[in-house]
């Protein structure tokens, strides 16, 4: 299957998807995620009208960000070190994974303003990125008052152990949260290749996909 049939049939999942959810398929931002593919792809996909890519990787996302210039939003959607936010703020538009109060300064700036979300931790285990739900709205506070970020919702991925849109549906939840300290703050970045129509069914308004559109992966040498 081509890279055009792949990106297509996704769109029509997604606006399937959409439709039974009773909701508007122009209102979800598809971020094409392309950790590890060449930037022949990501031009590729910019030509068949792709504007927002996803990476996780800080040098591999700069050097993508300065081949492909200013036609493009990118998105940071790995974990990020406190040591690289500053690096990671000069190209990137939107990050998706702010989890902690050292993060929230570091990425702190009186002259560049940078869109964020606040990942949650949805399992048990402290090590998986993300902010324990308990601490959610300390971190929304941080966010808030901090120069230079705007929060615009929640993000997180659904523990592997948990049936995707159970866990979504928690997200939401979290997110109706948010939005009573922040009535902006009304994005959701959720759902991937697999579980994505679960997403969108819970509110997702980010969608982080990535092989159903450009396929495996290439080896890394």
């Amino acid at each position: 299957m081509s890279l055009d049939e792949r990106l297509s049939g996704v769109r029509d999942r997604i606006a399937e998807a959409s439709r039974l959810a009773g909701r508007d398929p122009g209102e979800l931002t598809l971020v094409v995620v392309t950790k590890f593919q060449p930037i022949e792809l990501i031009r590729d996909l910019q030509a068949l009208g792709v504007r927002d890519f996803g990476e996780s990787r800080h040098q591999e996302a700069r050097e993508k960000a300065d081949a492909l210039g200013d036609d493009v939003t990118w998105h940071f959607v790995g974990q990020l070190q406190g040591k690289k936010a500053r690096q990671v703020r000069d190209y990137a538009h939107v990050i998706h994974s702010v989890d902690r109060e050292s993060l929230v300064q570091a990425l702190a700036s009186d002259e560049l303003e940078t869109d964020v979300f606040a990942q949650i931790n949805l399992t048990d285990d402290p090590a998986r990125g993300g902010v324990a739900p308990g601490s959610l709205m300390p971190l929304v506070d941080q966010i808030l008052a901090a120069p230079g970020l705007r929060l615009r919702g929640v993000m997180a991925v659904p523990p592997l152990d948990e049936e995707p849109r159970r866990a979504y549906a928690r997200l939401r939840g979290m997110s109706e949260a948010v939005r009573g300290r922040a009535p902006g703050a009304d994005a959701i970045s959720a759902g991937m290749s697999g579980d994505f129509a679960e997403a969108i069914a819970e509110g997702a308004t980010h969608l982080r996909i990535g092989t159903a559109i450009t396929g495996e992966r290439p080896p890394r040498g």
